[in-house]
Parts: structure tokens; sequence; C-alpha cells
């Protein structure tokens, strides 16, 4: 697949993969991308997955024709890119170039320079950018999960490969959307997902929106742990409410059952969450610790959030969700707290009339 008339795409998809990384399932499996530069030089930008070897051999071979390579241009050490002695227990010390951030590679008219990108996502991270055909090669950043014939929505997938990758390092993230501004940019070449052509100033304020960890839209995510449906109901009645007042933009997310990594996407995306759980071994149900573990694992901040909670005897939920989050930044909290206990009773329902008005007047 050419990308231009010197830049060739050698990946390969993957769509025997169920897990990426072992965590993120993957149902339309994943892309591995590798990229030929053809110059009076030749640069391999990064190679693929161990199991594909073969098949990437033959897409190189085949964009070569009989030419051989001048560099392989190892952007990032992860085991699904890269061929290094860490990996594969072989010596490259006399073949092997360490680049620094600035560095520049001649290959003709291709001027490749290097830019450091620590922790975007591992700490060796690096970018290139041809200042030939105004490309950056951007490593992770700005890929996808899904095979290239996968027809699917970029935002969607790319938010969620986003904040389960990426979003603990928005600071870093920072740094690389501030040093990338000094460059013009006519086309992203992600290590996953599609090459990037059009409204480039698109995909790099929603790195910036995600990055900075500011909400998307002021929609409402209402996340929820219930084991008898008791729970449950009071957050549908929730949402019925808020829906009755106009509030359009409602994502219910049913913690035991949704995709974890879809509901911290959707935890990201809105500027409003609403966090309903059960108490259970004195704490809250598990999904809601995995939920809210993983929220204040990523940095989660600058959002509002209402809390209910259920339990029988000694309802804790609240106290408990509130001290998991309470390392998060720019957290205001909505009143009232809600407590039930076991099934919705009258109190309840003025309560959740009430925290229904307050959510639609922000």
């Amino acid at each position: 697949m050419e990308i231009s008339s010197d830049v060739v795409y050698v990946g390969v998809n993957d769509k025997e993969i169920d897990l990426f990384e072992g965590l993120y399932q993957v149902p339309n499996g994943v892309s591995y991308n590798s990229y030929v530069i053809l110059d009076e030089k030749i640069a391999v930008m990064d190679t693929v997955d161990v199991n594909f070897t073969e098949e990437w051999l033959e897409n190189v071979k085949s964009v070569l024709q009989g030419r051989s390579p001048d560099y392989l241009i190892v952007q990032h050490m992860e085991p699904d890119h890269s061929m290094m002695r860490g990996f594969f227990h072989k010596e490259y010390e006399t073949r092997r170039k360490i680049v620094a951030d600035g560095d520049s590679l001649f290959l003709g008219k291709h001027i490749l320079n290097f830019i450091a990108a620590p922790l975007v996502h591992w700490p060796e991270v690096m970018m290139t950018y041809d200042s030939y055909e105004k490309i950056l090669f951007s490593a992770d950043a700005f890929g996808i999960f899904g095979t290239l014939d996968t027809n699917q929505d970029w935002v969607e997938e790319a938010r969620r490969y986003y904040f389960g990758i990426v979003g603990k390092f928005g600071v870093p993230v920072q740094k690389l959307l501030k040093r990338a501004s000094e460059f013009e940019i006519q086309m992203i070449c992600s290590l996953h997902g599609p090459v990037l052509k059009e409204n480039i100033g698109y995909y790099l304020n929603l790195y910036h929106a995600w990055s900075s960890y500011q909400p998307e839209d002021k929609g409402i995510v209402i996340a929820y742990a219930s084991v008898y449906g008791n729970t449950k109901k009071a957050v549908d009645y929730l949402a019925e409410k808020l829906k009755e007042k106009g509030h359009s933009s409602i994502t219910m997310l049913d913690l035991c059952r949704v995709d974890m990594s879809k509901a911290i996407a959707e935890a990201f995306r809105h500027g409003i969450i609403v966090l309903a759980s059960i108490t259970y071994n004195g704490v809250v149900f598990p999904p809601m610790r995995e939920f809210l573990n993983n929220l204040a694992e990523r940095s989660f901040q600058n959002r509002v959030v209402a809390l209910i909670e259920n339990g029988s005897w000694g309802p804790t939920a609240a106290d408990v969700m509130k001290k998991m989050l309470g390392s998060c930044k720019n957290i205001q909290w909505i009143e009232p707290v809600i407590t039930i206990y076991s099934t919705m009773d009258k109190k309840n329902t003025e309560e959740l009339n009430k925290l229904a008005d307050n959510l639609f007047s922000l």
C-alpha cells in the first residue's frame, strides 16, 4: 500500500488476537504497522509482532525489489514492534546507532528528524518526522485497535486505546504536542491503525483534550454496580428524570458487564459522572472498585461527580468511592449523596429528583 511515491506500507493485520497487551479486548483485531522509505538510502520504520515475521519480510522484500535496506529505525521497544537484544538476545552493538532528541538522518531528499517522546507510552519512545513528506511517524500515539480492513469509528477506538494505554501520561503527551507544533504535519503514520491524511488538526486537538483531562462534552455517565437490581432501579429512575428534563446525552455503564476499557473511555469523554454501588464486604462491589482504581491510576480529574450507595445494614460505599478518588484533582462533588437501604423509598425518590435537578442545572 503506497502512502506516497516514496513511502510504502509493509505492515500486517492480526485477526487472531483476542487481548491486546493481554488486557484490552480487540474483537476486530489489531494492525502492526511498518513502513519503508525509498530514497538514495532506504529506511524501514519499525517491524511487527514476531508471529508475523514471514509475512512482514515478504512485504518488505516485494517493496525493495532487490535492493537492501540501509536502516531499521526502531521507535518503540515493545515486542510487537522491535527486534532488539532484550527480546531476541542478539548483539547489535557494532551496527547500532543510538539517536538523541533533535538528531537527523539523511536518506537523500528525505531528512528524518528524531523526536524523543518518553512515556508516550513507554519510557524509551521516539518519534520521527520526515521533513520532505511532512509525515510524523508517531510510534504508538494516534493509534487505534482494529485491523486496517475493519470498518469502525476512529474516535471511539482511539479514545479507548488512548485512555487504556497512554491515559496516565497526560503531561508527557502535552510536551509532545508542544514539540509537534514546531513541525508542519500533513500525515500521521502510527504503529497501529490507519494512516491519518486529512484534518490533522482534528486529531491533534483530540489528543490535546485527552491529555489535558478536559471532557469532550457535558454529557452524563451513570456507572453502576448492582447485584439484585435495586441499585439499577435507582439509576434507571435518575436517567429517566434527566431525560424528562431534556438532557439527551446520558450513557449508562453496567460495570458488571461492560468492557472495562470502554467504561474508562466513556468516563473521560464526559464531564459529569454518577457513581452508584452497593456496599460489599464493607467496601464497594468489585467491578466498581476496578473501575475507580483505573480512573485514579489514569489521573482522572476536572470532573463533576455524584454518589449513590446501597446497603441493607451499614452502607459505606459512598465514603469508599470518594476516598478512592481522593487523589484526583479538581473534582466537584454534587449533593445530595443518596443512601438506599436495599430498595428505594419515598425519601430516595425525592433525593433522586433533587439530584436530577442539580445535574441538569450544571
